[in-house]
């Protein structure tokens, strides 16, 4: 090969370089500005807004309990080992899980 053919490759890649360089700051660029904007919106929740999700969680969290102890009552397995398997009798490992909620 040539020394010119080499030096022409050579700057084929690094035009392709180059152009993959500004596709990634094009990119990032993009991903700050997302950034910048869901921070914004973060931060524009009141005090209201955050009492209004955390009261919903706790009923959320209070349904799943009871669906729990409604699946537990009907004779199903509700801990991790057996879970939604037909249960005889009662399983230590359902209760204790109950008793951890």
């Amino acid at each position: 090969m040539k020394l010119t053919e080499s030096l022409i490759e050579l700057e084929e890649k690094h035009q392709a370089l180059l152009e993959e360089i500004t596709a990634l700051k094009m990119l990032a660029f993009t991903l700050e500005e997302e950034n910048e904007r869901l921070r914004r919106l973060l931060c524009s929740y009141t005090d209201e807004d955050k009492a209004k999700v955390e009261r919903n969680v706790a009923k959320i969290q209070g349904q799943g309990y009871d669906n729990l102890v409604k699946l537990y009552e009907e004779g199903f397995h509700i801990c991790h080992l057996h879970f939604g398997q037909a249960r005889q009798g009662d399983c230590l490992f359902c209760v204790g899980f109950l008793r951890k909620l």
